[in-house]
């Protein structure tokens, strides 16, 4: 299920979503300059490892925590390919410019980060002894989809479905297509046991829970939760032709 865009459009131009993605899409052309052991060493210098973060490794508490606090923000703009980075980046483009009009771009800066801090917090917790690196944007994005789920429930979303010949192209609610979401994370981490393939489930569920909890308190008080249909059916037929 690939979404392709929502019918929710904002007067604001969502600048910070853009740096956002600008900066990924940046550290990703840095990565495909280094070498297989560069970009290794890359991944472990710059991404979070549970087993250090909670476990020291015979490093000083004081040392492990300020270095920590650093790889947990570099972690969130390094990618392991150009899937994973793209998935991150079109889901951010598609669902973080109205979350950021919502919340203004400072307030969704903070938001942001501190969504894929707490992601990077439950990966380590889940498996505190894992000395597997975690990268990229997926726990703050995550985040994203969990404070858009509870602002703009209704907004009709298009999506792409790829089966083969049978591939359509269809515009669901977004409660539906983003509660899917959620539900595939649950079921692939319970399946995987929190990784399976090098994809880090527990910080998926982690961020969107995060996101769902932190949206009351970084919104604008004007920006009402759970913003019901704007009109009827035919209004929104209107508004996609």
């Amino acid at each position: 299920m690939i979404p392709l865009r929502d019918n929710h459009r904002g007067h604001a131009v969502p600048f910070v979503t853009g740096a956002l993605i600008g900066i990924c899409v940046l550290v990703f052309l840095w990565e495909l300059s280094l070498g297989r052991d560069e970009l290794r060493q890359v991944f472990y210098v710059y991404g979070v490892i549970p087993a250090v973060l909670f476990r020291g490794v015979g490093v000083s508490p004081a040392i492990v925590l300020s270095r920590e606090a650093v790889v947990i923000l570099t972690s969130m703009f390094l990618h392991a390919d150009l899937l994973h980075l793209g998935g991150n980046v079109l889901y951010l483009w598609i669902f973080g410019n109205n979350v950021e009009k919502a919340m203004g771009g400072f307030r969704f800066i903070l938001f942001y980060l501190l969504c894929g801090a707490i992601a990077a917090l439950g990966y380590g917790q889940f498996d505190p002894r894992s000395t597997v690196p975690m990268i990229g944007a997926s726990g703050a994005v995550s985040g994203v989809l969990g404070a858009y789920l509870l602002l703009y429930p209704y907004a009709r979303v298009l999506i792409f479905l790829p089966f083969g010949i049978f591939s359509r192209v269809i515009r669901l609610p977004a409660f539906w297509i983003l509660w899917f979401w959620f539900i595939f994370q649950l079921m692939s981490l319970t399946l995987s046991e929190g990784q399976q393939g090098g994809v880090a489930w527990i910080a998926h569920v982690t961020g969107f829970v995060a996101g769902m909890a932190l949206i009351p308190v970084f919104k604008h008080r004007d920006v009402p939760l759970l913003q019901p249909r704007h009109g009827s059916r035919r209004w929104y037929r209107k508004r996609e032709r």
